[in-house]
């Protein structure tokens, strides 16, 4: 498997039994935007060969900035058709299955999560969000999921925890707030940010009503708002994701433990 010495830095690392089970486990990644699309490059970097990456939409110019298949010649183009296509050429070997579809409540039954050792969330949507929580808890599968990367400037900002004690997260805060609604006692581990949100509509909003407008209004889930976002906050997002895999899998089989 290692024979073309792509990853025997890791192997040095980690193990040659370690890093055969990490090529053996089977990752889900939801959203291969601006977070997805980093975590999904460094899983297949760091040894993962059996990676199923989702998302519905298409690679759009805005996209340039922070997420890792857009350019100006994938504009129009299946985010996991252009990711898919690069992870391949990343190994060869590695088995990238692409879904372009959008999970949600009426389509979260075409999904066996089940199938899957990990499941990483990098969803967008706070209800498809709240909804693969839920259903991830229940499939057996470890769960990692990222929270709100937009409207952040800092990455000595970013943590890593218990989605309880995400409490300087905007975005965590709705999530806590809909996994209750649900009935949801679990617990996961997050990625988020405790910096203070900030957003250029809701700036100038409050320029305009004089600071009326509350913040603890839930996102909209259709995108409406559109928050500022920037590569090396929603990249370092992605890298945590991914780091969380690998440190688990050494954690278990690595030639440190």
């Amino acid at each position: 498997m290692w024979q073309d010495h792509s990853f025997h830095r890791l192997e040095l690392l980690f193990g040659s039994q370690c890093l055969k089970e990490i090529a053996s486990v089977r990752v889900i990644i939801f959203g291969v935007g601006g977070v997805g699309s980093w975590c999904a490059e460094a899983l297949v970097h760091s040894g993962i060969h059996k990676l199923t990456i989702v998302d519905f939409d298409s690679v759009c110019e805005t996209n340039i900035n922070r997420q890792l298949q857009a350019t100006s010649a994938s504009v129009g183009k299946a985010k996991v058709d252009e990711l898919g296509r690069r992870l391949r050429e990343i190994n060869p070997q590695a088995q990238i299955h692409t879904m372009q579809k959008k999970y949600n409540r009426d389509t979260a039954a075409e999904f066996d999560l089940t199938g899957y050792d990990y499941v990483i969330d990098a969803i967008d949507s706070l209800s498809s969000k709240v909804e693969l929580i839920v259903n991830a808890a229940d499939s057996g599968a470890t769960f990692y999921s990222a929270l709100g990367a937009a409207g952040k400037l800092d990455p000595t900002r970013i943590r890593v925890s218990s989605i309880w004690d995400s409490n300087k997260c905007r975005l965590g805060r709705f999530v806590r707030k809909r996994l209750r609604r649900r009935g949801f006692k679990g617990d996961f581990t997050c990625v988020w940010s405790d910096e203070d949100f900030f957003s250029i509509i809701e700036k100038e909003s409050d320029m305009v009503n004089g600071g009326d407008e509350s913040i603890d209004n839930e996102p909209l889930d259709n995108k409406r708002q559109i928050n500022g976002s920037i590569v090396h906050l929603t990249g370092i997002f992605g890298f945590m994701l991914s780091a969380l895999v690998i440190q688990d899998m050494e954690k278990k089989y690595g030639v440190r433990q």
